[in-house]
């Protein structure tokens, strides 16, 4: 692999740092080099998160420019149209069916977008979208809060790391207690990836 960029987003709680944490870990636990940055924006408050993770044999900056990005993880919809463009040509976007309104539209100064104008924002970029209802398919595990495993399980798929680095990752960093779901989660969200694609 030359290179892969991978910009991870979501809102605040939604587990978004932990998730590009543990694939900075697992990239470098491959053998491969590895940049990140995280920009919090009032994440406490339901705000925008996003991460820049950066993989490749030699790394030499953090920060992934836009169009260059060859996968977006997105854990809101909003969040995903908002950072469309940093995907690359043909870049794949991995989107959890879920919306949290920002702020300014709870407070009546916006709409949110209808699901027809995401679409239309990420096929702008590419046609490799994929949409999975995340927060129901970790709900079913018992615990909403696997959800940014989840993701994980979906995205790895894309990625030329192997299953078991990704697992003991995420197990290195799961208190015993919670290790089990949320390794479970990781593998419901690999095989749910095959089902959801829409573009």
């Amino acid at each position: 692999m030359e290179k892969l960029d991978i910009l991870v987003t979501g809102v605040g709680g939604q587990g978004v740092v932990l998730a590009s944490d543990i694939i900075g870990e697992t990239a470098l636990a491959a053998g491969y080099d590895v940049k990140k940055t995280d920009t919090l924006g009032m994440a406490q408050r339901g705000g925008s998160v996003v991460s820049n993770v950066r993989i490749g044999p030699k790394v030499w900056s953090p920060m992934i420019k836009e169009g260059e990005a060859g996968l977006l993880l997105a854990f809101e919809k909003l969040e995903a149209a908002r950072w469309s463009h940093f995907l690359c040509p043909d870049g794949i976007a991995i989107i959890n069916d879920y919306e949290q309104p920002p702020l300014s539209v709870s407070l009546g100064q916006g709409k949110y977008p209808t699901d027809e104008e995401i679409t239309a924002a990420l096929k702008r970029r590419t046609d490799r979208i994929y949409l999975i209802d995340g927060n129901q398919k970790a709900q079913e595990l018992g615990n909403v809060r696997t959800l940014n495993m989840l993701m994980l399980g979906c995205l790895s798929v894309f990625t030329p790391l192997e299953a078991d680095i990704w697992k003991k990752s995420i197990s290195q960093r799961m208190p015993e207690k919670l290790r089990e779901i949320n390794l479970t989660a990781f593998e419901k969200g690999r095989k749910e990836i095959e089902n959801v694609r829409i573009g």
